[in-house]
């Protein structure tokens, strides 16, 4: 891949995330771009694909599909999407021996060719899987991190909006814990047009709507019958990509390391951080009342579960 003085992302797994992923990052012209994939064809033909459509869309960034994990050696942003998505009725967690496994190898690479990169993990179970990699890698905690706060927020904004008929621009939610059914909405600090979501709506609609966001994957899954969603957590990993290379400090929902911060140690979990070059560069601790931090605590504890069943896995 030539040099272009240009930031070079490379995303590894060119499926629907992946090849997605690409898109956004290309047409936004954010970096040179490095699909990789274990299939042979696959990622060279949709690095083709892309790259033809650069005429019409108007970028000059450099794609590139490859089998060779060599290509990705210099990277400031390594995205791992390697997984095995789920099937109707699976939850995430159902994915952790497999996608543990094909996270190992993965990790192996990255420490040998980007050692140096930010790395932003995105197969499930997300949580465990990038604690997975970053016991590999051994890169600093802080340039490395899990995409699913994002996209669960998203989910929770968009329903909001849908419900009150407004803009998704004027929704802001918040979303903490582990990227599952235990994920932590947090109505108290969900604003719309800056009015409190508890002063819009009655306690059992916000429920509802909370219920619905910890099923957002689950409910798409079992629309598609033979795939996961692909759209909103290629943008949600996109808005992190960009918050990095542009240095924008942004204040976003990562799976971020945690060492003390809510009283919770040692594992990745979904909170607010913020996010610049140098990746996640401060934990935004908001304060919860007693009952809100009860629920990330319990969150987190789910994830310590899915982490003590990768240690007996015996793939560290």
């Amino acid at each position: 891949m030539a040099l272009t003085g240009r930031p070079k992302v490379s995303i590894i797994g060119a499926g629907n995330v992946g090849a997605t992923l690409a898109m956004r990052v290309a047409e936004s012209e954010l970096a040179d771009v490095v699909m990789v994939d274990i299939v042979e064809g696959m990622p060279q033909g949709k690095a083709l694909d892309l790259s033809e459509a650069r005429p019409i869309v108007g970028n000059d960034v450099t794609i590139v599909g490859t089998n060779d994990y060599a290509l990705i050696e210099g990277s400031d942003i390594v995205v791992t999407t390697s997984g095995v998505p789920r099937k109707p009725g699976m939850s995430r967690d159902d994915l952790i021996e497999i996608n543990s496994k094909i996270a190992k190898d993965v990790a192996e690479k990255i420490k040998q060719y980007a050692p140096d990169a930010i790395i932003i993990q995105v197969a499930n179970p997300l949580d465990a899987i990038t604690y997975v990699i970053a016991e590999i890698t051994q890169v600093p905690k802080h340039r490395i991190m899990g995409m699913a706060g994002i996209l669960d927020t998203a989910r929770y904004r968009y329903f909001i909006a849908e419900k009150l008929g407004v803009s998704v621009k004027d929704v802001f939610g918040v979303v903490l814990g582990g990227h599952g059914d235990s994920m932590v909405p947090l109505p108290r600090l969900t604003t719309v047009g800056g009015v409190p979501l508890p002063e819009l709506l009655p306690a059992d609609e916000i429920e509802a709507i909370v219920e619905r966001t910890r099923k957002g994957g689950a409910e798409i899954v079992s629309l598609l019958k033979t795939g996961s969603a692909y759209y909103a957590p290629s943008a949600a990993t996109w808005e992190m990509v960009k918050a990095i290379i542009k240095d924008e400090k942004r204040i976003l929902p990562v799976a971020a390391y945690l060492d003390g911060q809510y009283g919770i140690e040692g594992l990745f979990v979904g909170v607010l951080a913020v996010l610049g070059k140098e990746g996640v560069e401060k934990i935004w601790e908001v304060p919860l009342k007693p009952e809100e931090l009860e629920a990330l605590k319990a969150s987190a504890e789910h994830v310590r579960e899915l982490v003590k069943k990768v240690d007996e896995l015996g793939i560290l």
